[in-house]
């Protein structure tokens, strides 16, 4: 039963990204960049991995089947949506800091602190 709760929460977890009154809120709040950081890596996340591991078990080796659930229920945006808005900061020269924005919607989301 405690697998069929991870599962159901982190499912939940995930379509809570994607809620229109989310996606609003991060626009309003963080802007344009910001909302196009978070859906492109939730498309990377939840289409293009899924995929690589499909073609990696069908030409490679079946084993890479196994990674396809894992890659739709394990959530890695906690690290990569601040990794992808620092690089976005620094290849666009603005001088806005990381914590200011990503931060505070990692960890609103997540529920992780700021340390």
């Amino acid at each position: 039963m405690k697998a069929y709760n991870w599962i159901k929460h982190q499912f939940n977890h995930k379509i809570e990204h994607l809620r229109l009154s989310n996606l609003k809120k991060i626009l309003k709040e963080h802007g344009l960049t910001l909302l196009i950081i978070i859906i492109g890596w939730e498309i990377v996340e939840d289409i293009i991995f899924p995929f690589i591991f499909w073609y990696m078990g069908r030409h490679i080796d079946p084993y890479f089947f196994a990674l396809i659930p894992a890659s739709l229920l394990i959530c890695f945006h906690w690290i990569a949506v601040p990794f992808l808005w620092g690089l976005w900061i620094k290849m666009s020269g603005n001088k806005e800091k990381i914590d200011e924005h990503v931060c505070s919607h990692v960890c609103e989301t997540t529920g992780h602190e700021n340390e």
